[in-house]
C-alpha cells in the first residue's frame, strides 16, 4: 500500500510565502509524475503544477513565476514553494503521484492540506 502525506499548509498574509510538502511511503518500485492540485470552496479541483521523474515541469498560468515545484527522489518527496501568495490561492492543496508497484502503475492522492491567504 502507498500513502501520500502532505504537510506545511496554514494561514499566510497576502504577499507572503509558504512551502508545502508531500511524502510518499509504502511499498513501490518507483514514482513517476508528481502533481499538485488545489480545490477552492465551490470550485472544481484544478492542476497547479506537475513534475516528471526527469524533472520536467508544467505550471498553470495562474501560478507561473510565483510557485516552484521540486522533488527529492531519494526521499520520495515533492515540494511546492509558494511566493507572492494571493487570496485567490486559498484552497485545499492535494498531492497526486503516479506510482509503479510491481507491474502496475496507479495514481494515489494525499489527504490534502489547507492553504489560506488572508489578512
Amino acid at each position: 500500500q502507498v500513502q501520500l502525506v502532505e504537510s506545511g499548509g496554514g494561514l499566510v498574509q497576502p504577499g507572503g510565502s509558504l512551502r508545502v510538502s508531500c511524502a510518499a511511503s509504502g511499498s513501490f518500485v518507483s514514482i513517476g509524475a508528481m502533481t499538485w492540485f488545489r480545490q477552492a470552496p465551490g470550485k472544481q479541483r484544478e492542476l497547479v503544477v506537475s513534475i516528471g521523474s526527469n524533472g520536467r515541469t508544467n505550471y498553470a498560468d495562474s501560478v507561473k513565476g510565483r510557485f516552484t515545484i521540486s522533488r527529492d527522489n531519494a526521499k520520495n518527496t515533492v515540494y511546492l514553494q509558494m511566493n507572492s501568495l494571493k487570496p485567490e490561492d486559498t484552497a485545499v492543496y492535494y498531492c497526486n503521484a503516479d506510482v509503479l508497484s510491481g507491474l502496475r502503475l496507479k495514481q494515489y492522492w494525499g489527504q490534502g492540506t489547507q492553504v489560506t491567504v488572508s489578512s
